[in-house]
């Protein structure tokens, strides 16, 4: 899921859905209401979809843009870290606290706060994190002192929440406490007809970013990526394009620039390609890519590290 940034200043940014599904501009038309709201959002949808991109033009597109935008990542960071980080903490709070440092929550002030892989979080943060909606108050580590919270919560997650409330990992309050307003991004292999204005605009932007002349696509080359099933989804398709501007001696991305199995995909009956082969050839090209270094094919294919070992595994990449 894309946007483009038309403008930024302090106003906002005027943003445009890179789309040309159907489920894809009613999704964008939801968030535009949601944005003049104040309500909490959760967002869901599959690693790589493009939740944290949704996200944005919500805050930069409803009344208090000019407020700060203040993401955190419950799922990148040690757990005991999170807590510190969503509420700061006290001086002497804790060994090494030789300071006081103030939170995500605290920084956001009247602005939105992001809490990306919310799903993550432990059962001791949800309690307090849940006591931050209910009563607008929080407290620092080591504090005493009650601090208000006026921010906008918007919380992602590619987790199944409900199936997580059945297995008590998640708490039920909780999650009716962020489920207030939900918005479901929809893979990209469910919404195909965004896939070619899609490349384009990403084509787009990573010649600028390699400054690269202007590049377009030869029409087999569109038509493989439309066949293609995309497991990893809009990062998947940013990066497979990002090494085909980056390796390509012309300025065209042809079927010669495509990973193998992205044209084979195109060329084979989808019949007799399941999700978990596309999934399987996916993750060899990207360790190929990187010479067998896991953690970096765990970044690219947005994914933990460990969650990379149990599917070499699975697959048999060992």
């Amino acid at each position: 899921m894309a946007w483009a940034e038309q403008s930024a200043s302090r106003n906002g940014i005027l943003s445009a859905w890179v789309a040309a599904d159907p489920g894809s501009l009613e999704l964008l038309e939801k968030a535009r209401k949601v944005a003049a709201s104040a309500s909490t959002v959760l967002i869901r949808g599959e690693s790589g979809t493009g939740k944290d991109l949704l996200a944005s033009p919500i805050h930069y597109l409803g009344p208090n843009a000019d407020e700060p935008l203040v993401h955190i990542d419950c799922a990148s960071l040690p757990h005991e870290l999170v807590e510190s980080e969503l509420f700061g903490y006290e001086r002497g709070a804790f060994t090494g606290a030789t300071q006081m440092k103030r939170g995500r929550l605290e920084l956001a002030g009247r602005g939105t706060i992001v809490l990306d892989e919310v799903g993550a979080l432990s059962m001791p943060v949800q309690a307090k994190l849940l006591r931050v909606i209910e009563e607008k108050q929080f407290q620092r580590l080591g504090g005493t002192r009650n601090l208000s919270v006026d921010a906008r919560l918007i919380a992602l997650t590619n987790v199944d929440l409900e199936r997580a409330v059945a297995r008590r990992t998640f708490r039920e309050d909780l999650y009716y406490r962020l489920n207030v307003i939900p918005l479901v991004i929809p893979p990209l292999r469910e919404r195909p007809a965004d896939i070619r204005p899609l490349a384009r605009h990403l084509l787009a932007q990573l010649c600028e970013v390699h400054r690269r002349p202007e590049m377009s696509f030869a029409p087999a080359a569109l038509s493989a990526l439309e066949s293609y099933q995309f497991p990893g989804n809009v990062r998947e398709l940013r990066n497979l394009l990002e090494r085909a501007v980056i390796y390509s001696a012309v300025a065209e991305v042809g079927v010669e620039d495509l990973p193998g199995h992205v044209v084979k995909a195109g060329a084979a009956p989808a019949s007799k390609m399941s999700l978990e082969d596309l999934e399987r050839a996916y993750i060899a090209e990207i360790l190929d890519y990187t010479r067998g270094k896991k953690t970096k094919a765990a970044q690219i294919l947005g994914i933990s590290r460990k969650t990379l070992l149990e599917k070499r595994k699975r697959y048999g990449l060992d």
